[in-house]
């Protein structure tokens, strides 16, 4: 697939402070190192963030964040990304785009690398993803093309994992297929829950060597929680990874279905 991505000069962004929040037009913007996936971010001075959608495909997630992470940050009792202003298209950039509070503190992978370990931290992580789940979900978004089927059903993924699959050597072949047949055996039939949907390192914020909260909820929808679950192998090693599954306590079916959405994403 072709990356068609923006690449957003900082002269860009302040060009759309300057015409649209000139209180804040005094203020040194700057380029975070690396700028994520889906969007672009900057520092704006000290105390706060922009954050950019980087194609098309990744625009309205800025309405649906500034709309649901207020009502999120009310019922969690940890950190999530606080909205400040919403921009609109200007300066030769099409796109809504962010100002956010920025938080102190540094993502996992930026940390001690012993925490993937951490059977406190794992335990943490769980009782975060608890609390999301239990959030009321009255009007919240579906899972689904709007999250690129995070939470949804597996289906959507499947021409392309068995194509994936088919180019492995054996016997990675066989694992694979046998991991995305278990997953597909089964499904999520009851109501939907709260699900981050982008649970990776990099949106895990840390405090003092501890879990203080999650950032980036651009893929947040309501649906399948097995979503979710992928820091039992992408983060977590040894007792760390056992406390993080305990802690869930969810049934086989949905750790199945949380393998194959990790292969899918690994491949």
């Amino acid at each position: 697939m072709t990356d068609d991505r923006l690449d957003i000069s900082p002269e860009t962004v302040k060009a759309l402070i300057l015409s649209q929040f000139p209180d804040w037009g005094g203020l040194e913007i700057t380029p975070v190192r690396p700028g994520g996936w889906d969007n672009r971010t900057f520092r704006l001075g000290t105390k706060m963030g922009i954050r950019m959608p980087s194609a098309e495909r990744y625009a309205a997630n800025i309405s649906k964040e500034a709309t649901w992470l207020p009502k999120l940050a009310q019922a969690l009792p940890y950190t999530v990304p606080k909205p400040l202003a919403v921009g609109t298209p200007g300066a030769g950039y099409p796109f809504q785009w962010m100002v956010f509070a920025w938080r102190d503190g540094a993502t996992l992978d930026e940390g001690d690398p012993t925490l993937r370990q951490d059977a406190v931290l794992a335990e943490a992580l769980a009782a975060a993803l608890l609390t999301l789940q239990a959030v009321p979900t009255d009007g919240a978004p579906p899972a689904g093309a709007q999250n690129f089927h995070r939470g949804g059903d597996l289906g959507a993924y499947d021409t392309e994992t068995r194509d994936l699959i088919a180019t492995l050597n054996e016997p990675q072949r066989q694992a694979a297929k046998t991991i995305w047949d278990r997953a597909r055996a089964s499904h999520w039939d009851a109501p939907g829950l709260w699900l981050h949907g982008d649970m990776s390192e990099g949106n895990i914020l840390m405090q003092a060597g501890r879990f203080a909260g999650l950032l980036d909820f651009g893929l947040c929808g309501v649906g399948d929680p097995s979503s979710d679950l992928v820091p039992y192998w992408t983060i977590f090693e040894g007792a760390a990874r056992a406390a993080f599954r305990d802690r869930l306590d969810l049934d086989e079916a949905t750790w199945e279905r949380a393998a194959g959405g990790a292969l899918w994403k690994a491949l």
